[in-house]
């Protein structure tokens, strides 16, 4: 039996598929996973993600520990309520998670984290805090709700206090609001609009059954997965891990570089990597024609060399099969996938695959 989070219960009432998930017991599906896809990308869904790891980091070092620590840079968060993504990097320049980290005034910020990495992600952040002024607490008495989709907002708002509703829809994408126990945040991951809302452990369920009365339907794991891909977002793990710099995972973006004298943990080797000249290319891969892509087939590019695809799998918005790969450098935009034995065309496209319900990509 794994670790359950406060609305497991329901889940099971529910009739969900429940499967190991990070050494979590998690819902796949409901019954359908392909109806739960088109439920965020159409209308409005909902997912159980309390089993993420809710940090706050306090104290008067809180900002200066954090740039410290992330590739990103928590001085560009002027404004109370913002958000950014960024990556904990070992010293050699991997990845040691991604993260959303939330500034909520002077001296507080909140860190949303993988779940799979719990324990060594609060290593990490634990050891490295030693030589600030911070406190670092692991928010374990909390649930925490994602409901995605283009009426995701104006369902979920009548769930809300009211204290916090009109601030809640007023958010601007990657902000964040919070009155009492209850903290809204714009953001997601599922290239749909919507919010990711933490409340108290005890409230977990009054708050889920609340989204569900004003129709937003239940979604399992198996949908998020296929809407993180179709969305072009990588999955920690899969995609990117400690053996992968974030400049060979899609992620260049997320580094800030200026100021030059902000001494990150990772920099120095990511300003090698970024002069060697020998990167990979993180793409995404459209297949021609029939067949499915998954993890860790083979990319053939001619006359350059092989790369892998990293995550596969169909897309139903797309109706077709697509991939994030790491592949040789190059400019190129054809390459074959070894599926079987067999050599199939793909053609390769700049992710996301589809955003906000649309494709990005020809199809």
């Amino acid at each position: 039996m794994g670790k359950r989070t406060p609305l497991y219960k329901l889940h099971v009432d529910a009739g969900a598929r429940i499967v190991d998930f990070g050494g979590w017991d998690m819902p796949l599906h409901y019954g359908s996973q392909l109806d739960e896809h088109h439920a965020v990308r159409r209308e409005a869904g909902a997912f159980d993600v309390s089993h993420m790891t809710v940090v706050d980091i306090e104290g008067d070092g809180a900002g200066d520990f954090l740039r410290h620590l992330l590739a990103n840079d928590v001085a560009r968060l002027q404004q109370r309520g913002k958000a950014l993504y960024s990556c904990m990097l070992t010293p050699d320049g991997g990845i040691v998670d991604d993260l959303i980290v939330y500034f909520l005034e002077p001296g507080r910020y909140r860190v949303v984290v993988n779940a799979g990495t719990r324990d060594k992600d609060m290593a990490w952040i634990e050891s490295r805090a030693k030589d600030f002024d911070v406190t670092v607490l692991e928010r374990g008495d909390t649930a925490m709700i994602a409901v995605q989709g283009p009426r995701a907002r104006e369902r979920a708002a009548s769930a809300l206090p009211a204290a916090l509703r009109e601030q809640a829809l007023a958010l601007q994408p990657f902000s964040a609001a919070e009155a009492g126990a209850v903290f809204v945040g714009r953001t997601g991951y599922t290239g749909e609009d919507g919010w990711e809302i933490v409340v108290p452990a005890s409230e977990g369920c009054t708050y889920w059954q609340k989204f569900v009365a004003a129709g937003i339907r239940p979604c399992g794991l198996g949908a998020r997965d296929t809407l993180r891909l179709e969305a072009g977002m990588n999955l920690y793990g899969t995609d990117m891990d400690e053996t992968t710099s974030p400049l060979e995972s899609g992620l260049a973006w997320t580094i800030a570089w200026d100021p030059a004298g902000r001494d990150f943990v990772g920099r120095k080797a990511l300003e090698a990597q970024r002069g060697s000249g020998k990167l990979q290319r993180f793409v995404g891969l459209v297949l021609e024609g029939r067949g499915v892509l998954r993890n860790h087939q083979k990319v053939v590019v001619a006359g350059l060399g092989e790369g892998e695809i990293t995550s596969g799998g169909f897309s139903p918005t797309l109706e077709r099969s697509i991939a994030l790969a790491r592949v040789p450098a190059g400019d190129y935009d054809r390459a074959q996938v070894d599926v079987r034995g067999k050599l199939l065309d793909v053609r390769i496209v700049k992710p996301p695959f589809v955003r906000n319900g649309r494709a990005t990509v020809a199809v």
